[in-house]
């Protein structure tokens, strides 16, 4: 597949000046202290004079008027600063891999990632890892991509990626998990730059094969087979095709016995049970022609 061109820039953050902002409020707060000062005189000194318990009114009010602010921000701390760390090694991580050209780690960064990872681009915890990023695209990640998909792992660093690997591979056997890594597998291996809407054959196939990779259906091989001897001429594979074939895998049984026509199943899918069914048919008859034979060439001696 061709080089992707990313569509989603990356919008330059501006800071606004802050010390303006201080340098005002700083103003601010010597005026309004100046004039609560010239309040508090004009009143007349008996209202300050006065002792409470050995404070004067008006410094216990202000005592009083003061919020609890630092218990409640020391436990905030920590927890925003964390995350302000994470965020930042994830960003030198992401910037290890990128593309010099655009905001994104393309085919070259992939293969560097990949192999920090200790992992081959075509392995299934590759299309794993992928399908927690939710990449639009093959051999590449956008900023916004790599970000999530880091925060969903709880992840930060390559032993992080990697310390998830098992968890990972153990939720896509997950019925339901699998069931959406399945369909995210079929528009994964689009090219949605060239507006594809099926499938090539060969990259279909090579996908059948990576994502059974656990869970491999009995009727898999020889669906394949089929597909690479390509009877019926199918140059490639809708969304409807591809999705039935994950119910196909669990409805029908390997010997086909309880298929029917009459059902709701992709037309390729007949033609593929006709096909099958053929092609047992002329394995059992070549089967017998050889039995035959080797009957002829050892007659029972003993008649």
């Amino acid at each position: 597949m061709g080089q992707c061109v990313t569509k989603c820039k990356n919008p330059s953050s501006t800071l606004g000046s802050k010390n303006g902002e201080r340098e005002s409020s700083k103003a601010h707060g010597k005026r309004s202290t100046a004039h609560k000062e010239e309040h508090s005189t004009a009143s007349g000194k008996s209202s300050g004079d006065i002792l409470v318990n050995g404070t004067k009114k008006l410094e216990a009010a202000v005592e009083a008027s003061q919020p609890p602010t630092s218990s409640g921000d020391a436990k905030k701390d920590p927890a925003a600063g964390a995350e302000e760390s994470s965020l930042h090694r994830t960003e030198e991580l992401f910037r290890r891999y990128k593309d010099q050209r655009e905001d994104a780690i393309l085919e070259e960064g992939m293969e560097h990632f990949c192999n920090d990872l200790c992992v081959d681009p075509t392995e299934f915890k590759v299309l794993v890892l992928a399908w927690k990023f939710q990449a639009a695209t093959m051999c590449k990640f956008t900023r916004t991509e790599f970000f999530e998909g880091c925060k969903a792992m709880n992840a930060d660093s390559i032993d992080g990626i990697c310390a998830q690997f098992p968890s990972l591979l153990n939720e896509a056997k997950q019925e339901d998990k699998f069931k959406d890594l399945y369909r995210f597998t079929f528009q994964f291996g689009l090219d949605s730059e060239e507006g594809q809407r099926s499938l090539h054959r060969e990259i279909a196939i090579a996908l059948w094969k990576l994502v059974f990779t656990q869970n491999k259906p009995p009727i898999l091989d020889q669906w394949l087979h089929f597909l690479n001897e390509n009877p019926s001429g199918i140059k490639g594979i809708s969304r409807d095709t591809w999705n039935m074939f994950l119910n196909f895998t669990q409805v029908i049984g390997p010997d086909l016995s309880n298929y029917s026509e009459d059902e709701a199943w992709p037309s390729l899918f007949d033609t593929f049970v006709e096909w099958e069914m053929e092609q047992r048919k002329k394995e059992e008859e070549a089967k017998g022609v050889a039995a035959s034979q080797t009957e002829s060439l050892c007659p029972d001696h003993h008649t």
